[in-house]
């Protein structure tokens, strides 16, 4: 502490001897009857004497009065008395204490006041700040005659001031935003941007006018690129102006005027687009190129306007095409179905209806024929096995086919030939003929899933035209199977069915 400092602190003067309680002390002194009340009491007095003189200088001299210039008062001392009142040390540690208290709302004040000017009142609440400030400098007066409770009220009250300022900062930046947004419709760049800039000193969270501002920093430019577009498209130079519309709408994003008419311009330059299209379309399906027509209306298609009109013009040139590929694939379809080439008729009824799935005609007709053809297979395959006719099974479906294409009408000649071949490989396949089988009286000797025979020298079978297999068993030797077919001009003289390979035994570990 400097002796300025020093200079600056009021002296406080008091005789110990003629405080009340310094005489009761006395007393009992003079008594010779200490007591522990007696010390507890001169023992705080000495704290607050210690309090007085060396803590109390320090904390005043860390407080200021806010609104005057602080005065040098080393010269004053040496003129002006002290003063000759005494006071007792309670007296005055309670009047620091006090002046202690005056000293922290005044702080607290001062650090409205900063944060206050750091915010550029004088723009938005100056009146209000005046009025805070005057009922502190009253504080001021009364701090100087040490009324230091009227002096710590008016602090206060203008502290409370200051800070019901700080509280409506929410709401003065709405009226700012209000006004910036009023001045930027104006076209008056220059106040918007000061309006914005104050909002974002208020509240530097505030998206609104962050966006307010960018926008306020090119809204001259942006102003004039309308002004230029809004002629070209007047003009009908459709791409000129959507161009400077989307120049307009690359410097302020949130422009909603650049933004209608940068999609009013694409959805007139589309629809132009379009009608060429389908125009150049429809000359190549009248010029005999249909194919060239689709790809046309294809290209119309994905333009993204007017697609139930494009999809029309397709399914109607698709038609066109498709009626003429139909004739062409009816005229096979006939030829095949006169010459009974009937899965011919099924592939070609089949690309019919990959056309178009409604055709009756390619419904109905696909379903006879495919029936025919089936029908062709079954006799190919009974016609090319007789031999299997010998199985009564199949006989019997056989049978059933046969009888089918008996009942068709008109057969065809093709199915005619069928039926006769198969009739008669029918017939034939129930003419028992006898077969000679020679053994060796040890095999034992089955026709496998006809008949068991058992162990014989010679032995005469009646069999069916059809191919059979004979087995042979013996116990030690290796069984036989011998195949042979009977009919049809294969049938053997003699089938041997005999086992002679013996099976060699082998040492198993």
């Amino acid at each position: 502490m400097s002796n300025k400092d020093l200079d600056k602190i009021e002296p406080v003067d008091f005789d110990l001897k003629e405080s009340p309680l310094f005489s009761k002390q006395a007393a009992q002194v003079n008594s010779n009857r200490p007591s522990t009340k007696g010390l507890i009491i001169l023992a705080a007095l000495g704290v607050v004497a210690l309090l007085v003189v060396f803590v109390l200088p320090t904390v005043v001299t860390e407080y200021e009065l806010p609104l005057e210039r602080r005065v040098d008062s080393t010269g004053l001392q040496a003129t002006t008395p002290a003063p000759t009142t005494a006071i007792s040390p309670f007296e005055a540690a309670q009047s620091a204490l006090l002046r202690k208290e005056v000293q922290d709302v005044l702080a607290e004040l001062l650090a409205q006041q900063s944060e206050l000017e750091e915010l550029n009142i004088a723009q938005w609440g100056q009146p209000d700040y005046d009025d805070a400030l005057e009922q502190a400098s009253i504080g001021d007066d009364y701090y100087r005659t040490q009324d230091f409770e009227l002096a710590r009220d008016s602090y206060a009250l203008g502290r409370d001031a200051l800070v019901t300022l700080l509280d409506s900062i929410p709401v003065v930046v709405i009226q700012i935003l209000i006004d910036a947004q009023k001045a930027f419709e104006a076209g008056d760049s220059e106040m918007a941007i000061a309006k914005y800039d104050l909002a974002l000193l208020l509240d530097p969270e505030s998206a609104a006018a962050a966006v307010g501002l960018q926008r306020s920093g090119t809204l001259d430019e942006v102003v004039n690129l309308l002004a230029e577009a809004d002629a070209l498209f007047d003009a009908d130079a459709l791409e000129a102006a959507r161009a400077k519309y989307q120049q307009a709408l690359n410097l302020d994003n949130y422009n909603d005027h650049a933004r209608a008419r940068v999609g009013e311009a694409a959805a007139v330059i589309t629809e132009n687009e379009f009608s060429r299209i389908m125009s150049a379309g429809y000359v190549l399906l009248e010029g005999g190129e249909p194919e060239q027509a689709i790809t046309e209306f294809q290209r119309a298609t994905g333009l993204g306007i007017h697609e139930e009109q494009a999809l029309a013009a397709i399914t109607q040139t698709e038609n066109e095409i498709a009626n003429t590929e139909i004739n062409q694939i009816r005229v096979v379809i006939s030829q095949a179905e006169t010459d009974e080439q009937w899965q011919t008729a099924v592939t070609e009824y089949d690309k019919v209806l990959a056309i178009d799935g409604n055709l009756l005609f390619a419904i109905g007709g696909r379903d006879y024929a495919d029936k025919r053809a089936r029908l062709n297979t079954l006799l190919v395959d009974a016609i090319d096995n007789p031999e299997r006719f010998a199985e009564d099974a199949v006989f019997n479906q056989t049978l059933d086919v046969y009888y089918t294409g008996r009942a068709i009408e008109p057969p065809g000649s093709v199915l005619v030939r069928q039926l006769d071949t198969l009739q008669l490989l029918l017939e034939n396949s129930q003419v028992e003929i006898d077969i000679q089988l020679v053994s060796d009286m040890f095999t034992d000797v089955s026709l496998l899933r006809i008949v068991s025979l058992g162990k014989f020298e010679t032995q005469s079978v009646s069999l069916k035209p059809g191919r059979y297999v004979a087995v042979g068993r013996r116990a030690g030797y290796r069984e036989v199977r011998e195949e042979f077919t009977v009919g049809f001009g294969l049938t053997p003289k003699i089938v041997t069915v005999r086992c002679e390979e013996r099976v060699v035994a082998t040492n198993r570990r």
